[in-house]
């Protein structure tokens, strides 16, 4: 192949590279690829020939170097990293930093950490070179067939992707805000909204990836809360429960991970006939960016608790054997009158699983609250002037959290741009003012069953802390004051003035030494 004729580099050929690759090429751009094994280049390229990428232009060309790869490219460069996120990412950018010139971009489309993101495309601006960390998400499916992008960096970089990136994404339809889907190898959806939209600028794109995968691990822990509700108090089968979960993909709850929940529920295990959910282990894995989530939203001071509680509630699920112990000495309510309890609030089985539902949607509500208030304090912090609208458009495709849900988010900032929280919108208020009822009768009768619910309670915590114009933090301020003499405000004074009492400790007795 002569010098200087592909469109776009890869760095790093794992599952989610290949895919990006292809996806690509898929829509008409060459794409030079390399990884530090060259087994798995000369094996990824024999088993995708020209031929694979029918009548679209494109296709695939093998790099040994790392200056093979450079010299392929048209300027300005574009060349994405998808290697492990850290030292790995760290050392290529510098391989290639040393090799390429003012004005090419790096784009890494791994999972990195914001502020490292800042770093990387700090150290490269000042050696000329533009630096794109842009959030990749959808999975392999999503790479492969359309994912949802969120690239941060200077525009200038973004103008130099954008190309790419619109081409490549998952494309949702403008009328309805649902995915287009029908995409296949070397046939590409036509047409649509692209879900890839510029962040901000340095690490404000990995920083919204990560916000997306803090709500993602609160989607799905709420799901298997509202699935282990049905089964245990509903009294239904994993296929029941399927058909349920089914049913309200219909509704206002259709999402991906619903749709995908209603699928595993009704999956047989090949080897047993069992349901297939009854015979996978239930200790959950995690990759970090959840507990991120997390950290960040302590260090921001914004309420981000019912993320943190998913998080949690996989760190717990991962002590099966205390948990085994556990269940042989500690006791819990009755649980043979878990049927009474339910008819008692609910009346009939029927009605307590469409109350579920209700609650799974007032919860989602909430922890989509927590995670947009993050990211509104980050956008503040860093300068980025992230748009929410925009955010929540490219999320309707492509990504784990799809849902139509989102269309309602995006609706919420067209009504106002400077919206303080997604509860104070008019359609959100009024779906909680219509499911809080029955949201807070099946938290009721979770606890009542001894039934473990952290999201659905915690995000029901959240709710009512947040409508509540008096908390006992008055109480709590008091006691710092009295114990440390960390002050305390008066609700009659200016909130800028502080004030220390002088407590009158009681006499307390002299301990001898």
């Amino acid at each position: 192949m002569p010098e200087a004729m592909a469109d776009v580099g890869l760095i790093g050929l794992a599952v989610m590279g290949q895919n990006l690759a292809l996806n690509i090429a898929d829509h008409g751009f060459l794409v030079a690829v390399h990884n530090r094994t060259k087994a798995r280049t000369d094996a990824f390229i024999q088993a995708n020939p020209a031929e694979s990428f029918g009548a679209t232009g494109g296709g695939l060309v093998a790099c040994d170097e790392l200056g093979d790869l450079v010299r392929a490219l048209k300027r300005p460069r574009r060349i994405v990293i998808m290697v492990q996120a850290g030292a790995a990412t760290d050392a290529v950018i510098d391989g290639l930093a040393g090799l390429i010139e003012p004005g090419d971009c790096i784009v890494d489309g791994g999972n990195a950490h914001w502020e490292d993101t800042i770093r990387r495309e700090k150290a490269l601006a000042e050696k000329g070179l533009l630096f794109v960390g842009s959030g990749v998400s959808g999975g392999e499916e999503g790479a492969r067939f359309g994912p949802s992008l969120m690239p941060g960096g200077k525009r200038e970089a973004w103008e130099i992707l954008e190309p790419i990136w619109t081409a490549i994404a998952a494309k949702v339809d403008p009328e309805t805000g649902k995915p287009i889907e029908g995409a296949r190898p070397g046939k590409p959806v036509a047409g649509g909204e692209a879900c890839a939209a510029y962040i901000g600028p340095d690490g404000a794109g990995h920083y919204v990836k990560m916000v997306h995968n803090g709500i993602e691990y609160a989607d799905m822990q709420m799901i298997c809360e509202a699935y282990q509700l049905v089964r245990e108090m509903g009294g239904l089968t994993a296929e029941e429960a399927g058909e349920v979960f089914a049913a309200w993909n219909r509704g206002e709850l259709d999402s991906f991970l619903i749709e995908i929940t209603a699928d595993i529920l009704k999956q047989r295990d090949p080897v047993t006939g069992q349901p297939f959910v009854d015979i996978v282990l239930d200790a959950a894995g995690q990759k970090g960016t959840g507990k991120w989530t997390s950290i960040n939203a302590l260090d921001m001071g914004v309420p981000g608790a019912t993320i943190a509680e998913a998080v949690f509630a996989r760190c717990i699920s991962a002590l099966k054997d205390e948990r085994v112990l556990a269940n042989e000495i500690l006791y819990g309510p009755d649980t043979s009158n878990s049927s009474t309890i339910r008819d008692d609030l609910f009346g009939s089985r029927d009605s307590f699983v469409s109350a579920v539902g209700e609650a799974l949607y007032c919860a989602k509500i909430c922890s989509y609250a927590q995670g947009f208030q993050l990211m509104a304090a980050a956008s503040e912090h860093y300068g980025w002037s992230l748009d929410f609208g925009s955010i929540a458009m490219i999320w309707r495709g492509g990504c784990i959290i799809r849902a139509r849900f989102l269309q309602k988010i995006k609706e919420a900032y067209e009504r106002d741009s400077g919206l303080r929280n997604l509860l104070l919108d008019p359609y959100f208020t009024e779906v909680i003012a219509r499911s809080q009822g029955p949201w807070r009768r099946v938290v009721a009768a979770g606890a009542m069953g001894g039934i473990p619910m952290p999201a659905f309670t915690s995000a029901l915590a959240y709710y009512d802390s947040y409508r509540h114009a008096v908390l006992p933090a008055n109480l709590l301020q008091a006691q710092r004051d009295y114990f440390g003499a960390h002050t305390y405000q008066r609700v009659d004074e200016p909130r800028n003035k502080s004030f220390h009492l002088d407590w009158p400790h009681p006499e307390r007795p002299q301990i001898e030494m």
